[in-house]
């Protein structure tokens, strides 16, 4: 390797391309558009705190200090459990895809709970800002219009109400995790819970146990592939939705490990979840991991992604033919697969241009009561295939705008941190979240990702500890009080 990096540095076509990449980001980088994006304005926080969400919590944040005087829960709660508020805020992020969806959502009230209750034990804690909150919670009110406006408001109605609480989660862990070891300790958490997963869907291909579907496979095209793991997320593309997110935070756990021991133990989970992965047979996941991995490479080390072209075609020759076959099969319109999600789109893109104010309303009995007027070939299907297209459907168009403008912010404050950032491990936990939505948009182009509810909580779950993990230099470090 030596020899190779002492060869290309006495080469003069080398030296030449080099200087002239240095030239193209430097100006790049000095370039108006790049500052501004990588410089955002600070009065988002003062308008944040003149906003009518300010002023209805000022109001309900005073009701349970009031409360919580005339209850005397400080004498009653003082040593509780339920005021650790790390412990209830760890509990639904980790275990978020190996319980079952009540099971979780009950997780989430009592971490809730905690939060309500170590807001009423003190009148001078004040909500953390993050520039994603306020439209989370617009999202959240208009996604629960779009229920009540709902084709079928009785079916819509509890589909509504989950989604809109497991939405609304995103404000606790900004509000539960105000230090480094605490940022840590979910991030484990979470890759942790995808190790588990993953063993589980290794099991499954391994011993070929769990529910199989025609449909996941075209047999006429692909008869090497008899078994398709889903571990416990009951589909292997919302399996691949899942482990996209995992993936890139398991890569900043193992470059962030000291000592030999560490460094094999999350070698060992990243090597557990990428072969999971593979196991999915997910072509939206692969390409969406692979643009996870190639968002990874270039925000940490860009000069690595000359090694991308000689990493692909060394895949090539070490991945067994199924995988290869399967991977390069996408975009093939004689795959039933991809003819049926593109009359999918085309037709729910017919249903849109009439129901784009307000949407259908969640739920497939709301989408399969108005979707069949409007479909291509009488395909039936319980959503349209896109996260935001199923998002316009739901809800209309402002809750689609309101989406995008989430993962704007979420995108400018995460590159803005990175770029500033001049703490390793903070840098490549940024790094990590910041590639993990990347991906996993990627994949939401061609799955509705919130289609099982766990992977929707779980989502905005990491856009919250992605936030967290934006104010690094601000956490409080161990030892601090």
């Amino acid at each position: 390797m030596e020899r190779v990096r002492n060869i290309l540095s006495a080469s003069l076509l080398y030296r030449w391309l080099a200087a002239a990449g240095r030239w193209v980001g430097a100006q790049w980088e000095r370039s108006r558009v790049v500052q501004g994006f990588l410089n955002p304005s600070a009065r988002g926080q003062a308008r944040s705190q003149a906003s009518v969400f300010a002023w209805l919590w000022a109001r309900v944040h005073g009701l349970l200090c009031w409360l919580d005087e005339k209850l005397r829960l400080e004498t009653l709660l003082s040593d509780s459990m339920f005021t650790q508020l790390w412990f209830w805020c760890m509990l639904p992020v980790a275990l978020g895809a190996l319980l079952p969806t009540m099971v979780v959502a009950a997780l989430e009230a009592v971490a809730v709970c905690s939060l309500l209750l170590c807001f009423a034990r003190s009148r001078q804690r004040a909500l953390v800002y993050s520039p994603i909150n306020k439209y989370v919670m617009l999202y959240c009110v208009v996604y629960a219009a779009g229920t009540l406006a709902s084709v079928t408001p009785r079916e819509s109605l509890p589909i509504g109400l989950l989604s809109v609480f497991f939405t609304a989660f995103a404000l606790v862990p900004v509000n539960s995790v105000d230090s480094r070891v605490g940022l840590e300790r979910m991030v484990k958490g979470m890759v942790l819970g995808g190790v588990l997963v993953s063993l589980y869907g290794i099991y499954q291909y391994v011993f070929r146990t769990g529910y199989q579907s025609a449909a996941w496979v075209d047999s006429s095209m692909f008869s090497g592939i008899e078994f398709r793991v889903s571990s416990t997320l009951g589909n292997p593309n919302m399996l691949g939705q899942y482990l996209v997110l995992m993936i890139p935070l398991g890569g900043a756990c193992l470059l962030n490990a000291r000592g030999k021991k560490q460094r094999v133990f999350w070698l060992g989970c990243c090597g557990v979840l990428c072969a999971c992965m593979l196991l999915t047979f997910s072509r939206g996941a692969w390409l969406a991991l692979l643009f996870a991995g190639a968002a990874f490479v270039i925000l940490l080390k860009p000069q690595l992604m000359a090694l991308a072209p000689v990493a692909l075609v060394a895949l090539y020759f070490v991945l067994p033919d199924t995988i290869v076959q399967r991977f390069t099969s996408i975009g093939n319109l004689a795959d039933n697969s991809t003819s049926y999600r593109v009359s999918i789109w085309l037709g729910s893109l017919r249903m849109l241009k009439d129901y784009w104010l307000c949407g259908v309303g969640p739920g497939d009995a709301a989408f399969n009561t108005v979707y069949p007027t409007y479909s291509y070939d009488a395909i039936a299907t319980p959503h349209s295939h896109n996260l935001l297209l199923q998002i316009t459907a739901d809800a209309g168009i402002v809750a689609l705008v309101l989406f995008c403008v989430i993962l704007f912010w979420y995108v400018r404050q995460l590159c803005a941190a990175a770029h500033k950032e001049r703490d390793g491990k903070g840098r490549l936990l940024q790094v990590g979240f910041l590639s993990g939505v990347a991906g996993f948009m990627v994949q939401a182009m061609t799955d509705y990702s919130f289609y099982n509810y766990r992977v929707m909580f779980l989502f905005w779950a990491y856009l919250a500890l992605g936030m967290v993990a934006a104010r690094w230099s601000q956490l409080k470090k161990e030892g601090d009080a």
